[in-house]
């Protein structure tokens, strides 16, 4: 199913060139570059740019004008900084967007300066982002007849990965540092690369029932091999990845290290596989165009001999469409006068069954765009984010003092109910046909052992759009198969391109990157099919798989494996710049992030240098002061910051409205990131997330219509655990 169908998008050269276009485009809509000018302007849908509003304003192309020659035009700009700022004219660029905001500093090698993530890791997350706010704008529009200017900044995207740095910092003023092989969990340091006979293996040691049977896979395995092994005995459902002393952490990975050495990439592919336990091979680009499993999915499309990812999710169109049905549904949608709230989504039903990040974020952008989410949980298995205790203000066991999974939820109502109860279809079943969309992100199988898969739920509400998130989809071999954030970079080629070209690979990013991308591509295509269905469309499913998405954001160099020249890794260089690295400044730490464009840019540094080495002049100077003399001349910079730098002094960040207080009833009032986009037509609200359970009479009340005997009986039964 192709939802935009019949849709025009103008493109600037560059955006044309960008993952925001390659996603409009698979999903049916029509990319011209065109001139900006009223003729093609009237005739199109979208206009997206990387210029900002104050660029296209010099060449007398202002907000006003566009609204005059089209007042529908959905008109997304993608900017490093964003639209309307002081900083909007400064130039920037992948690693300028990642230093300022912050995802920068945390990559790398202590010994090292800061090194950046493969390819344009910040840019396709911004362009992801927008894709989300481009499909609100339009939902929008069919709505109300009018379009809207949609602005994502850069560095505010790169920002909101930052969500563990930043509640370290709001409640123990604690700060991350880049560790390689790790990743932060809180207060823990947690190792997830490891050296194999012949390459390198992603595995980390999860917590609670999720985690249990794969670190007692891992434990028997080493066992086997007959070497030491501390990881014997340990209870691994109570094991916390967050608590786990340092001592004892360092001798468990002391004897992983020395296990992971005897084995080879094969070995890990299927032997490890077989065991489930846990790991996956750091693969690079050639061995991704092998994988069996992207082939069994038809992942590909092949043009002139080089294989191109073919889309960014599976959208399939319910096998049956109710014309009743659908204009029952766009009736309700066109009516607003039941709006609990405003948005670009106001009127929008989503039933939640979401845990993690993947899920969660995605419902957190509908919610905080105006959906209503009703968020079904239960206190049997709580989301990851209810467990880990990362601040000190939380406690073990408390399921409403964690501010991971504030920030991670805002804006939805929550249902407690344990889905193994047969009673809780008397609940479910009304709530979907109360909903527009489902969203879930559990292991896949699972909707359907409790009778929620989308072939049973599209026979019964034929408009439903259902959005399932995934490691590695809904099908294909690998389907059922384990998988985290990190999995996603392994075996996509990000983590084998991240680093220095001398040392073994890094984390690429200690802030999570498919965990965060893949939910406003579930998000803009669940707003899409939405779209459809309001311009008379059936339901629809959309399966997105993170593995996916990983490998459309490493089109470059898998295109690149193709036409002979193996892209290796390169540290902060970039082959289609000039010149670009990372410099010293004054202080412990602190460095400041240089991309000279072209021939230009290079000659008014050297000019500035006074022709000395770049390090040299940059390790006496204050960067933030080094940055506001190169962007005067227009050159490219931008100061590698800090969580403290981008909480309490970032200027951009705090114009964009980048943290937003809420309150909360056990942890008070703190900012929360909000959804990075900014319309200029409707105002977002987003609320606080709630207490597992908080809203769960009012929803059986007022959207069930139980009284308070039913209640009794099945709160009695155990039903609203």
């Amino acid at each position: 199913m192709r939802p935009l169908e019949g849709t025009v998008v103008v493109a600037d050269e560059v955006m044309a060139r960008r993952p925001l276009c390659r996603l409009l485009a698979t999903l049916g809509a029509e990319i011209r570059v065109d001139p900006i000018d009223a003729e093609h302007i009237g005739r199109a849908d979208f206009l997206v740019d990387a210029q900002g509003l104050e660029r296209l304003a010099d060449r007398g192309i202002t907000r006003e004008r566009l609204e005059a020659w089209n007042s529908a035009l959905v008109h997304v700009s993608v900017t490093p900084f964003g639209s309307g700022g002081e900083r909007s004219r400064w130039r920037g660029g992948e690693l300028v967007a990642s230093a300022m905001g912050g995802t920068l500093r945390l990559t790398g090698e202590p010994d090292r300066p800061p090194v950046k993530e493969a390819l344009d890791a910040c840019t396709f997350h911004a362009d992801m982002v927008a894709a989300a706010g481009a499909m609100a704008a339009w939902y929008s529009r069919l709505r109300s007849g009018l379009g809207q200017h949609v602005d994502v900044s850069i560095q505010e995207v790169a920002f909101s990965r930052n969500v563990n740095g930043v509640i370290g910092w709001q409640f123990d003023r604690r700060k991350l540092h880049r560790i390689g092989n790790a990743l932060n969990y809180g207060r823990a340091t947690v190792r997830c690369l490891w050296r194999l006979a012949d390459g390198w293996c992603f595995h980390s040691l999860m917590t609670g029932r999720f985690g249990a049977p794969a670190n007692e896979a891992l434990s028997r395995w080493i066992d086997e091999v007959g070497l030491p092994n501390p990881l014997r005995g340990v209870d691994w459902l109570r094991y916390d990845r967050s608590a786990l002393d340092a001592e004892t952490r360092a001798e468990w990975e002391r004897a992983i290290d020395a296990f992971f050495r005897t084995r080879t990439r094969e070995e890990i592919r299927t032997e490890g596989r077989r065991r489930g336990i846990n790991a996956c091979v750091v693969e690079e680009p050639d061995d991704v165009l092998a994988d069996p499993h992207l082939a069994a999915r038809e992942f590909w499309e092949e043009r002139d001999g080089i294989k191109r990812p073919a889309r960014f999710a599976r959208i399939t169109a319910a096998a049956v469409s109710s014309p009743e049905r659908v204009a029952a549904l766009r009736e309700r949608a066109t009516d607003l006068s039941n709006e609990r709230r405003g948005g670009p989504l106001a009127g929008v039903r989503i039933l939640d069954f979401s845990w993690a990040l993947v899920g969660s974020i995605t419902t957190k952008v509908l919610g905080d765009l105006g959906a209503d989410v009703v968020k079904v949980e239960s206190r049997t298995r709580p989301c990851l984010s209810r467990l880990d205790v990362q601040v000190s203000v939380s406690r073990r066991g408390d399921l409403d003092d964690k501010p991971w999974f504030a920030h991670l939820n805002t804006s939805k109502r929550s249902l407690s109910l344990d889905l193994k109860k047969p009673e809780s279809r008397e609940i479910i079943d009304p709530l979907l046909g109360w909903a527009d969309a489902v969203v879930e992100n559990f292991s896949p199988g699972t909707m359907e052992k409790l009778g929620l898969d989308y072939a049973s739920l599209s026979a019964a509400y034929p408009g439903l759009v259902m959005v399932s998130g995934s490691v590695y989809g809904q099908t294909g071999p690998l389907a059922r198969e384990w998988g985290v954030d990190g999995t996603g970079a392994a075996l996509s080629g990000r983590t084998f391109l991240t680093g220095w070209p001398d040392r073994d690979p890094v984390v690429p990013g200690a802030v999570p990157y498919g965990d965060v991308i893949v939910p406003y591509v579930m998000a803009a295509c669940a707003i899409a099919a939405l779209g459809h269905r309001l311009r008379g469309g059936r339901g629809c499913h959309i399966d997105a798989a993170m593995y996916e998405i990983c490998v459309q954001q490493m089109a470059e160099a898998i295109e690149s494996v193709q036409r002979g020249v193996p892209p290796r890794r390169m540290g902060n260089a970039d082959p289609a710049v000039r010149l670009q690295d990372v410099y010293p400044a004054r202080g412990e730490d602190r460095w400041i992030a240089i991309t000279a464009f072209d021939d230009e840019d290079l000659e008014r540094l050297m000019r500035l240098t006074g022709g000395r080495p770049i390090e040299e002049w940059t390790r006496e100077r204050d960067e933030f002061e080094l940055v506001e003399l190169l962007q005067r001349e227009g050159i490219a910079a931008g100061a590698v910051q800090d969580i403290e730098d981008l909480v309490e002094r970032d200027p951009t960040l705090r114009e964009r409205g980048a943290l937003i207080e809420l309150p909360h009833p056990k942890l008070g009032p703190f900012g929360h990131v909000r959804t990075p986009i900014s319309f200029s037509r409707v105002a977002v609200t987003p609320y606080r997330a709630p207490a597992i359970g908080e809203h769960t009479r009012e929803i059986v009340r007022s959207l069930i219509g139980l009284n308070d005997a039913r209640i009794a009986e099945l709160e009695a039964k155990g039903v609203f655990e």
